[in-house]
């Protein structure tokens, strides 16, 4: 799933190829795509994209007084085409959720692989009026998320580090890959809960998530956008990587399975050594 990196990524370059041109038409061809339905897409045929923001890992493209706003979900890419077929593509094949055409020939597809279909585009006038961004946290990447107030948020938490981050009430933008990222840059293990975390180990966790986010937007931010996934992957340390050798200490990744989802750590630099329950093997094992 693109996460905050990959979206600033994608903001920054459609700042770049977006803002002052003009929208031709914006079709829709898949019928989940669209989360909203007044005002219409047409609305935007002929309007001319003002700004591009980020609301964690929601993509905003500002048309006026309208916003047209994308959630990329799991397996959604956007990719920038410099120019596309003269017959218009037909909805429900492949692929293909959504197409923006600028009245110079190019623009963007909105993709999405597979059978299960979460990719949403929301066209409102306010970003609140999407329930995803209003329930927000604050950005971590923000001059105003220092030391202190990433303590003031974790203070009232009861719970799993890993789970922590991940909340995008708690902190937007964050999510399976780069929770594992921060914790393995921060040698904590995802199992440690927020309730115990020291001062020293809350300043070596917010340096750590600071640190990893902008050096992960800083490497996707050269790339094309249809080339993201290949970097996001590149970038990474201990994510993705089970089996593989840490680059820190050499131990061998390992990898915790969940019903939807998997984290993956180093014992070494991370939990003393001790490798994490995983249930859901030990299930298969019985």
């Amino acid at each position: 799933m693109p996460e905050l990196p990959e979206v600033e990524a994608l903001r920054v370059f459609l700042d770049d190829h977006l803002v002052g041109r003009e929208i031709d038409r914006v079709l829709p061809l898949t019928v989940s795509v669209l989360k909203t339905y007044d005002p219409p897409l047409t609305t935007l045929h002929g309007g001319t994209v003002t700004d591009i923001a980020r609301h964690g890992k929601f993509l905003d493209i500002g048309v006026g007084p309208l916003h047209l706003i994308t959630h990329l979900a799991r397996a959604g890419r956007l990719r920038w085409k410099d120019s596309f077929p003269a017959a218009p593509p037909r909805p429900g094949k492949g692929p293909l959720a959504l197409r923006t055409v600028l009245t110079g020939g190019d623009g963007f597809d909105l993709t999405e692989a597979g059978t299960t279909k979460r990719l949403a585009v929301h066209l409102v006038h306010d970003p609140a009026e999407v329930p995803g961004i209003a329930r927000l946290g604050p950005d971590p990447l923000d001059d105003s998320f220092d030391r202190d107030a990433f303590a003031a948020l974790l203070s009232g938490e009861r719970r799993r580090i890993k789970g922590a981050l991940r909340d995008q009430s708690l902190i937007a933008g964050i999510g399976n890959a780069y929770s594992d990222e921060i914790l393995h840059a921060a040698k904590m293990s995802p199992y440690l809960l927020t309730a115990n975390l020291t001062d020293d180990g809350i300043t070596r966790l917010h340096t750590a998530l600071r640190t990893t986010l902008r050096d992960a937007v800083a490497r996707s931010c050269g790339p094309a956008a249809g080339r993201l996934k290949a970097e996001k992957k590149s970038g990474m340390r201990v994510h993705g990587r089970t089996g593989e050798a840490c680059p820190v200490c050499g131990d061998t990744i390992r990898e915790v399975s969940f019903s939807d989802s998997s984290l993956q750590y180093c014992p070494t630099c991370q939990t003393g050594g001790r490798l994490l329950a995983d249930r859901r093997l030990s299930r298969l094992l019985k």
